[in-house]
């Protein structure tokens, strides 16, 4: 990835990147004669100026892990002028969450996303201090606290409802047009978490078919994450910045100007309602948001329109990709396993039966459904490197001296295939948890989709939720069929990682016949 980033700035002019590259290579040379470099992690040798930014590919995650045989679980990479340590076993990951975390708990964060300065509202990619705290805090005690999502388990379950008539109407159109009835589940698996995250934020579903506006916000949302996920040279070759020579922050501005200004109209009607002492009785995020009031020690006094709007996307940003790209991992792996697929499905039927859709109170009877949830989060973790973090000091870690300012990655979807910590680690086999107490909550590491530590994703409890019933409502509400000719094992998993990691070709499945009625 980083080499189409390297070919697309050649073909721009260069004679600045030229002069500075060769600065940069003095530095470096003069860097590598220190003792500190003899303290560094293992790792391949790299170009004079670009390091190793020619050998991850455009899957680095995949690279990263085959690397690992020859130069172990903890591996240095200089990208550029970029220090990179990637963490890649439990007991690497182990030692750094539990004697680590503070110093390794920063964020480094790509170019693009100081557009706005995004960066400096977002909870995800912001500096670790006050400001982060208190957006932490509202998250975990007014957004997403069990109570919360108790209260709205009736919302959940009307918007998978309504993913499943869209999925009917979509099929029974396209065979209306002599076609097959194929459906691209993504696209309302995306729809669905989008209009989850707006009722759970604004109180509101976003995308309808009908609302304009809320189809742009979708469009725009979707090319920020792109944009996000798309390799920059100036990540790596900082001085590159300022030139912007890919084009990169110029377009995020563009999709980040559309969709504040289509946040601030929301933010405001609520401000005018509230102005007109017009309150809701429940209150959803935005009410909270707009209510804070600090203590005056930590974090900000009040937040401003403008990081209440940065908030909101990233909600979006957060709250819609990654559940549908777990639920599309997990389906997709359910129908190249029939024996599992059928598991699921007997599973359901016993305990729920066909005269109602499944529902979330369901879910600690389905023990086998659990299992088919961890073993795709082990398999395919939606942030395969999680967020890169930045160390604030330089740290002695798994001895080894780590500069500050390091880039730091933490392989989920390598700890998750390591040979040491699973039998056969290659093969989806559900059966592994079943009568096992390994969970993905931040403290078994060698499963940790979501991350771990102070860091650790603040809305895995939700998408605990979501993963969960939207795969049982996919198993119990269609027989499914992949298509004239097309057997399970043919079914596509190949990977293509942007900011996350989806199908490089999304699953098209045709609905046959809807099994109960909603």
């Amino acid at each position: 990835m980083a080499l189409l980033a390297l070919n697309t700035l050649l073909n721009s002019p260069i004679a600045i990147a030229v002069s500075a590259g060769l600065l940069l290579l003095l530095i470096i040379l003069v860097k590598s004669k220190s003792g500190a470099s003899k303290r560094r992690p293992p790792g391949p040798p790299g170009w004079p100026v670009f390091g190793n930014m020619f050998d991850l590919g455009d899957l680095p995650h995949q690279t990263s892990y085959k690397l690992r045989t020859k130069y172990g679980p903890l591996i240095w990479l200089q990208l550029g002028s970029i220090n990179t340590m990637i963490v890649q076993n439990a007991a690497c990951a182990a030692e750094l969450f539990k004697k680590h975390d503070v110093p390794f708990c920063d964020r480094k964060v790509p170019d693009t996303l100081t557009a706005f300065q995004f960066n400096q509202g977002s909870l995800g990619m912001n500096t670790y201090g006050g400001h982060w705290r208190v957006l932490r805090r509202l998250c975990s005690m007014e957004f997403l606290v069990n109570k919360r999502m108790n209260e709205t388990t009736e919302l959940r379950r009307r918007i998978e409802d309504n993913m499943v008539r869209w999925i009917d109407e979509d099929s029974l159109a396209s065979k209306a047009q002599g076609g097959t009835g194929a459906v691209q589940l993504s696209r309302f698996l995306f729809l669905m978490a989008f209009n989850l995250v707006g009722n759970l934020m604004l109180s509101r579903d976003l995308l309808d078919n009908k609302d304009a506006e809320g189809r742009e916000f979708f469009d725009c949302m979707n090319e920020i994450l792109e944009l996000a996920g798309t390799p920059n040279i100036a990540d790596f070759l900082p001085f590159l910045k300022r030139f912007d020579p890919l084009g990169m922050k110029k377009r995020m501005v563009e999709n980040m100007t559309k969709t504040m200004k289509i946040s601030s109209s929301f933010v405001q009607e609520r401000l005018d309602k509230r102005k007109a002492g017009k309150f809701d009785e429940k209150r959803d995020f935005l009410d909270v948001m707009l209510e804070y009031k600090g203590d005056g020690k930590d974090g900000p006094d009040s937040f401003t329109e403008h990081q209440v709007n940065i908030v909101i996307m990233e909600m979006f940003f957060a709250g819609s990709e990654t559940t549908s790209i777990s639920i599309e991992w997990g389906f997709a792996e359910l129908l190249r396993n029939p024996h599992a697929f059928n598991k699921v499905r007997e599973e359901i039927d016993r305990v729920v039966g066909l005269s109602r859709m499944v529902e979330e109170s369901d879910m600690e009877k389905l023990p086998y459904l659990q299992a088919v949830v961890k073993e795709t989060l082990r398999l395919h973790p939606a942030l395969p490197l999680l967020l890169p973090r930045n160390t604030m000091e330089d740290t002695e870690y798994m001895g080894y001296l780590i500069p500050k300012s390091t880039q730091v990655f933490i392989n989920a979807w390598a700890i998750g295939r390591d040979p040491d910590a699973w039998k056969d680690p290659l093969d989806f086999k559900p059966e592994r948890f079943i009568d096992s107490n390994v969970e993905y909550k931040g403290q078994h590491f060698e499963l940790i989709p979501f991350g771990s530590g102070r860091r650790i994703c603040v809305g895995f409890p939700l998408a605990h939720r979501v993963v969960h019933l939207t795969i049982a409502t996919l198993v119990q509400a269609f027989d499914w069929d992949l298509g004239a000719g097309v057997k399970p094992e043919d079914i596509d998993m190949e990977e293509r990682l942007g900011l996350t990691l989806r199908k490089k070709n999304p699953l098209k499945v045709i609905p046959t016949k809807k099994r109960i009625n909603i």
